[in-house]
């Protein structure tokens, strides 16, 4: 139960980080944080118990720079929810393709490469999408501080949808 996850809002209920529930007792007893929802369930000790933490705010605002997302086939894979942006399949092998080919001058960012199947990707080939006749279902985009968040808690308790707009 002590390593079970808790969501860390700041001050303002921001989504900050993820910890455990030991650490959010630890933040809890010396007065930094205080209490949003919680687990079912709590924590005894010899003279206490205390409610089992699911989300914990901040007393005071912390300045913390985001981490910035790496740039790899997995969170390619996991922004475009592993589904073929070009025909919406989500049940076959998938690959990394660029929307505007290298050949073209197409760099290694977020807003050029899109997960695609095997067979859209053969399709497409060293064209861009409007020389293919295909197109995208949705624009790539450069994930935000959420989806760093949402990918640490691969799945999160219900009690933190509201905190992280899912």
């Amino acid at each position: 139960m002590l390593n079970r996850k808790v969501l860390v809002l700041n001050q303002n209920y921001e989504p900050l980080a993820i910890s455990t529930v030991k650490r959010a007792i630890i933040l809890m007893y010396t007065e930094k944080v205080e209490l949003v929802e919680r687990y079912e369930g709590a924590i005894h000790s010899v003279s206490m118990s205390l409610p089992c933490p699911s989300v914990i705010r901040l007393h005071s605002y912390i300045r913390k720079p985001y981490r910035e997302i790496p740039l790899n086939r997995k969170n390619i894979l996991k922004r475009d929810n592993h589904t073929c942006q070009y025909c919406g399949k989500n049940n076959r092998p998938m690959t990394i393709d660029h929307v505007i080919p290298k050949s073209f001058g197409g760099k290694d960012t977020w807003d050029n490469l899109v997960a695609a199947c095997v067979a859209c990707n053969t399709k497409k080939g060293n064209r861009t999408p409007e020389m293919a006749g295909m197109k995208l279902l949705k624009s790539p985009k450069k994930p935000g501080h959420l989806f760093y968040l949402r990918l640490m808690a691969s799945k999160p308790h219900a009690t933190w949808r509201p905190y992280l707009f899912i």
